[in-house]
């Protein structure tokens, strides 16, 4: 097994849902975007067009199902596929609204077509060598859109982990400068970095067993109690030290590196694992340095949902 020192890197994401909703007994108006743009109009007899000076479409939805405002089912045409709503016809099941206002067709399918009518453009959810002058479109719905789900967190802490015991940001340009323990990692470009001391319990739950370091940057809107600052590209450089930092540690005398983890570039919404995974130094008090030389990253460390900061974790 590696000793602690030898860290790569593992980059774990977060992606956000975008539901789709049938929506029961919802109202909206339609507006388009992309290569048309501007409000969903109607001709008396139902049909949908972007342009043409034709007075607002107001649509309702019900369990995947449009009506119009005078009560048509919304319907695909077969087999031309245009969008239009119709006395008497049953509408087209599988049409939803997404969080972010998208209308979708065919369970999930957010493009449509506007294509020449000779007054105006009539939308279509597929072209056909009969269609001219066709764009690609999106449809929004001012209304009846659900509430997007928040984004999920990069990582949850489980299982066994430590935080920092002590950070002690240095600084290059006052070396001498004694800034004491800090609630907060900070990195600037060539000059802050920071120094996080781990105190690894000599307990069965670390004594044989893998370790990994990890930093976890959420994104603000996924965390509770902590807040962070970053600009820049994201380029931080990770090392491990030959011994931990004291309250009264500068840049002058702080413990020298160990093993250089080389550079990760970092963006909120992700967790990332640096390093390769090791026996756990159970028992040992251990140091970590994060710099840069083009990002500025501060953080409150806070394990709290969704952690955010450093922390040594036991690999289940």
């Amino acid at each position: 097994m590696h000793r602690f020192a030898s860290f790569g890197l593992l980059i774990v994401g977060s992606v956000a849902a975008n539901p789709l909703i049938p929506r029961t007994s919802c109202c909206f108006k339609l507006t388009a975007a992309g290569g048309a743009t501007g409000p969903v109009g109607q001709l008396p007899d139902g049909q949908n067009r972007v342009g043409g000076n034709y007075p607002n479409g107001t649509y309702c939805i019900d369990n995947g199902e449009i009506t119009d405002g005078g009560g048509r089912g919304c319907i695909l045409t077969p087999p031309t596929t245009q969008f239009q709503c119709d006395s008497g016809a049953k509408p087209t099941g599988n049409l939803g609204i997404n969080c972010d206002g998208t209308v979708t067709h065919d369970s999930g399918d957010s493009k449509f077509y506007a294509c020449d009518s000779g007054s105006g453009l009539n939308i279509y959810t597929q072209i056909s060598p009969a269609q001219t002058g066709c764009k690609e479109i999106t449809l929004h719905a001012d209304g009846c859109a659900p509430a997007c789900p928040a984004p999920s967190c990069p990582k949850d802490l489980t299982g066994s982990w430590q935080f920092p015991h002590l950070i002690i940001p240095v600084s290059s340009s006052s070396p001498s400068r004694v800034f004491g323990t800090s609630y907060a990692g900070q990195v600037t470009p060539k000059e802050i970095s920071s120094i996080f001391n781990f105190d690894v319990p000599s307990s069965p739950a670390y004594t044989g067993k893998t370790c990994r370091l990890e930093l976890l940057l959420p994104r603000a809107e996924q965390m509770t109690t902590s807040s962070f600052t970053f600009t820049g590209p994201g380029n931080l450089d990770f090392a491990a030290l030959k011994g931990p930092a004291s309250n009264t540690t500068s840049f002058s005398d702080r413990p020298g590196q160990i093993s250089d983890f080389g550079v990760v570039s970092v963006q909120p919404g992700n967790a990332y694992t640096i390093g390769k995974d090791v026996e756990c130094p159970a028992g040992q008090a251990v140091a970590f340095q994060i710099a840069s030389e083009d990002t500025s990253l501060s953080w409150f460390q806070d394990s709290n949902p969704c952690p955010i900061g450093l922390y040594v974790t036991v690999v289940e």
